[in-house]
C-alpha cells in the first residue's frame, strides 16, 4: 500500500492541535507506565527483603541462605538483573530500614532503586532518609544530584540563614523565602584559595554558574554579574542578580570576604531599592537581598536586621567542603555500590 498521497495531503483544520494533544497524552502514559513498573519493582524488592528478614529471624537462617537464594533466583530468571547476593543484602537492609509498607508505596516507592540505595547507604536516620526522598521526588533530582545534596547536607542547611522575612514578608511567601536560603553556602567547586577576594569569588561563581545554581537551589535564575545601576548620574554595580521563579522577585546577592558588619546591609538595601525602582516589574514581588560573608556573629546579624524594612538574609559561605573526612571515608561511593551490584551479574 502506498502512503505517499496521504503524507502529502494537507491536514484538516485542528489536526495539528489534536496531534500535539495525542503526543502529550502518550508521553504521560509512558511516564505513568514507567513509574508503575518502578513502584512494582521497588515493592517486590521490599517484599523479598521482608521475607529474608522474617525467615532468618524465625528459622535462624544465616547469611549463607542469601548466597544460595541469589544463585537459585538467577537460574530461574536469567533475563532479570538485580538478584546478586549484594543486591539481596540491600533488599534485606531496605526492608529493615522501612518496616512500614505504606511508606514504601507512598514515598520511597516513587524513587528508582538506585536512589533508594543512595538513601540507604548514605543516611542513617529514617527522618533524614524520608526528607531527602521527598525532596528528590518534588524536585526531580537525579541519583547523582541526590548524592551531592546528601554529601553537602543540603536539607540540614536549608532555611538556616538569619533573615527578617517573617516580619517583612506576608505569609506564606515569608516561609517560602526563608526555605529558599541556606546557611552556610558551600563553594568548594570554585578552585580558588581561601584568601580569594570578592571579585575572584564572584568571577569563579559565574564561571561555574551551573554548580552555583545547584547550590542556590530550585527556582533561581541567573540575571547578571556586576549589573549596572545608574542613580542620579552615578554608577553602581550589583555583585550578582538573580530572579526567583517561585517567589516572583529579584534577589540581590552581595559578597563580603570578611566578617559580617552591620553597615554591609546599608549598601545591600540601596541596591535593592534601585532594583525595585529601575528593574522590577509592577507584577513582581518586593526584591529580596542576600548578604554572603565569610563569617558572622549570629546575634549581631539578628540585631542588624531588626530595624531594616526590606526583606534581607545573611549567610556564610565556605570555599572548602564541610563534610568531615571520617564521614566521607565511611560512606560508599556510587561507583562502589554499582560495582557491588554488578559484581555477581557477570
Amino acid at each position: 500500500m502506498n502512503d505517499h498521497p496521504i503524507a502529502l495531503t494537507q491536514p484538516p483544520a485542528g489536526y495539528a492541535d489534536w496531534l500535539a494533544e495525542l503526543k502529550a497524552r502518550i508521553h504521560r502514559a509512558q511516564q505513568h507506565a514507567t513509574l508503575a513498573v518502578n513502584r512494582e519493582l521497588v515493592l517486590l524488592y521490599w517484599q523479598i527483603g521482608q521475607d529474608i528478614l522474617t525467615r532468618q529471624a524465625a528459622q535462624g537462617w544465616g547469611a549463607k541462605v542469601i548466597e544460595r537464594l541469589a544463585h537459585d533466583l538467577r537460574n530461574a530468571f536469567p533475563e532479570m538483573k538485580g538478584f546478586s547476593r549484594a543486591n539481596l543484602m540491600y533488599m534485606r537492609a531496605f526492608a529493615e530500614a522501612w518496616p512500614d509498607e505504606q511508606i514504601v508505596q507512598q514515598a520511597v516507592g516513587q524513587l528508582p532503586w538506585g536512589h533508594n540505595l543512595v538513601l540507604l547507604t548514605r543516611l542513617k536516620q529514617p527522618e533524614q532518609r524520608l526528607a531527602y526522598a521527598q525532596a528528590a521526588i518534588e524536585q526531580g533530582w537525579s541519583r547523582n544530584v541526590l548524592n551531592i545534596h546528601i554529601e553537602t547536607r543540603l536539607l540540614e542547611r536549608t532555611g538556616k540563614a538569619v533573615t527578617n522575612f517573617a516580619e517583612r514578608l506576608p505569609p506564606p511567601g515569608s516561609d517560602l523565602a526563608r526555605e529558599s536560603l541556606k546557611d552556610p553556602y558551600l563553594f568548594d567547586f570554585l578552585n580558588v584559595g581561601k584568601e580569594a577576594d570578592e571579585r575572584e569569588i564572584e568571577s569563579a561563581l559565574v564561571e561555574h554558574i551551573t554548580h552555583f545554581l545547584l547550590e542556590l537551589g530550585a527556582g533561581f535564575a541567573f540575571v547578571g554579574r556586576q549589573v549596572l545601576l545608574d542613580v542620579g548620574g552615578d554608577e553602581f554595580f550589583i555583585d550578582l542578580l538573580f530572579y526567583h521563579l517561585k517567589l516572583r522577585c529579584y534577589v540581590v546577592i552581595e559578597l563580603k570576604t570578611g566578617k559580617f558588619k552591620p553597615e554591609h546591609l546599608g549598601q545591600l538595601g540601596f541596591y535593592m531599592t534601585a532594583v525595585d525602582k529601575q528593574i522590577k516589574h509592577e507584577l513582581d514581588n518586593a526584591t529580596i537581598g542576600l548578604l554572603l560573608c565569610k563569617s558572622k556573629n549570629k546575634v549581631v546579624a539578628e540585631y542588624a536586621l531588626g530595624d531594616k524594612t526590606q526583606p534581607m538574609g545573611i549567610a556564610e559561605y565556605k570555599l572548602v567542603e564541610a563534610l568531615p573526612e571520617n564521614l566521607k571515608t565511611n560512606l560508599p561511593s556510587i561507583e562502589q555500590i554499582e560495582r557491588e551490584l554488578q559484581g555477581d551479574e557477570a
